[in-house]
């Protein structure tokens, strides 16, 4: 291990061609006409530009994307599935705002109601997964909190999954700025909201043609999602998601007049990400840290590898800074899992610390059981004789 660690160091030392800025974006005018509105690029989180990022204020149907992630979730866990068919409730149907004209006791796939509610922003199709996912609309709710204080949340409470207002319905564009990153986590969402238009039932009489809210998946090249949202005390607001040249973008506005303006200020938003930033991946090679060995475990060594994208934000432009990392280990006792956390890789860029990532394994490594080490200590003691002679 010590020879290793010492390889590392060697490669380190001489790794120093590329490098990050500051991103400061405090004289950068966008989303003027927004209340509030926030820049980030998404692997990092570094935010590119902000504006009044924590102010409460009404998200109208932004809320539908903490709703699509714990579905998603629910899908992952194995709660629901993807083909199941729910039975929609009377309370499901009668959403008000913007539905997909659920009727009491139809059927519908989890994965048609998904597509109403990622395209159509349908209340009724919301309404109708979060009951399939947590059994009442009260129960999800509370899921909905709960998984946002695990995000780290401070602006953000939820009293229902559509964002219909609610007095006590709130959140911020930092907040949705953090669930729209989780959620582009679980790729397949963003193959039901770059969506620009679809059909549900379509080989019925009941035929409803689905246009996707947000126009820009449509006008605006590499928008791929996420959720736009309008009522009357939130105004017009647009949580979106763009990828260019390996660099996915999140731009949210809020409290805006108008859905024209709504829409021009988040592609001025998406333009300048794109022009003045790039990403760069420090760790193209995972496997560089190489394998380690596993005390009492089936398999005697496994490779370590960063549990995450070794990203950095950096302006286009500006000089190259040296870059280095500081790795460190804790020993390996089996039994160890992937996403178990067995040290830290700290990214440095002329010696101040820009990420930190969490060290894990490279697949899952199970005790030994007792003739497994057995053998494998009289086979290291036979080893052991035989360098000896």
């Amino acid at each position: 291990m010590k020879k290793t660690l010492l390889m590392i160091l060697i490669f380190l030392t001489l790794f120093t061609s590329l490098g990050i800025s500051s991103v400061r974006a405090d004289d950068v005018k966008l989303a003027e006409s927004a209340k509030s509105a926030i820049l980030i690029e998404a692997s990092t989180g570094q935010i590119l530009f902000e504006k009044n990022a924590d102010e409460k204020l009404h998200p109208a149907s932004m809320t539908k994307m903490m709703s699509m992630l714990l579905i998603v979730e629910a899908i992952e866990d194995g709660v629901i599935e993807w083909n199941q068919i729910v039975q929609v409730s009377e309370n499901a149907s009668s959403m008000g705002g913007s539905q997909i004209l659920l009727e009491t006791g139809e059927k519908m796939s989890v994965r048609d109601l998904f597509k109403g509610v990622a395209i159509a922003s349908g209340n009724d199709a919301v309404v109708a997964l979060a009951e399939t996912v947590a059994g009442s609309v009260n129960n999800f709710v509370s899921m909905m909190n709960k998984r946002a204080k695990e995000l780290g949340l401070t602006n953000t409470n939820f009293k229902n999954p559509h964002g219909l207002d609610d007095a006590n319905h709130y959140s911020s564009s930092r907040d949705m700025s953090i669930i729209a990153r989780e959620l582009v986590k679980h790729e397949e969402v963003l193959e039901y909201t770059k969506i620009y238009e679809d059909y549900l039932r379509e080989d019925t009489d009941r035929k409803i043609w689905l246009v996707n809210t947000n126009r820009l998946v449509r006008f605006y090249d590499g928008v791929d999602g996420l959720k736009t949202g309008y009522t009357e005390e939130a105004g017009y607001c647009m949580t979106a998601t763009a990828e260019k040249d390996g660099m996915r973008i999140i731009a949210v506005v809020m409290g805006e007049e108008t859905s024209k303006i709504r829409n021009q200020e988040v592609s001025e938003m998406l333009d300048y990400a794109f022009a003045q930033y790039k990403v760069i991946n420090l760790l193209k090679n995972k496997n560089f840290l190489g394998k380690y060995r596993v005390e009492n475990g089936m398999e005697e060594y496994v490779r370590v590898v960063p549990d995450g994208e070794a990203t950095i934000v950096k302006k286009k432009g500006d000089k190259d800074g040296d870059i280095s990392y500081d790795v460190k280990l804790s020993s390996l006792k089996a039994p160890v899992k992937i996403g178990d956390n067995v040290g830290t890789l700290t990214i440095k860029e002329d010696g101040n610390n820009v990420k930190t990532l969490k060290l894990t394994v490279a697949k899952d490594v199970e005790r030994a059981n007792f003739i497994n080490l057995f053998l494998r200590n009289v086979k290291d003691m036979i080893i052991g004789n035989m360098s000896l002679n």
